[in-house]
């Protein structure tokens, strides 16, 4: 994935293997991705719509824990390096520039479990 954007880790109970573990999550103009670094879970999200919008615009119920989280990064819309917000649930990924409410919201499109052995 392209550097610059979105890029950190939230350590919670992995929904797969059950185990505390960093999720690295990742977010780019054309995918986002939550990672396992314990068993490799991965849920890939696809965009759906960018668009200036109000905070919480995009947010409806999710089946799950709806993670907030915050991260500083450039925004694509208005170029100013600062804190966007961050909202992932099992359906939506949700990153909203604070400075001027640029959106983007990606949709869930595939899981799968990386075979490979972690390090």
């Amino acid at each position: 994935m392209d550097e610059g954007f979105i890029s950190l880790k939230h350590r919670v109970d992995c929904y797969h293997c059950n185990q505390a573990a960093d999720q690295v999550i990742t977010a780019v103009p054309y995918r986002a991705d939550v990672v396992c670094d314990n068993c490799g879970a991965t849920r890939v999200f696809i965009p759906r719509n960018e668009d200036v919008a109000g905070e919480g615009a995009y947010n409806k119920p999710e089946c799950y824990d709806t993670w907030k989280l915050e991260q500083e990064a450039v925004c694509r819309n208005c170029s100013t390096k600062g804190l966007h917000d961050l909202t992932i649930g099992c359906r939506r990924f949700i990153v909203r520039c604070r400075a001027c409410g640029f959106t983007h919201l990606y949709r869930f499109d595939l899981e799968y479990i990386d075979k490979k052995p972690r390090e």
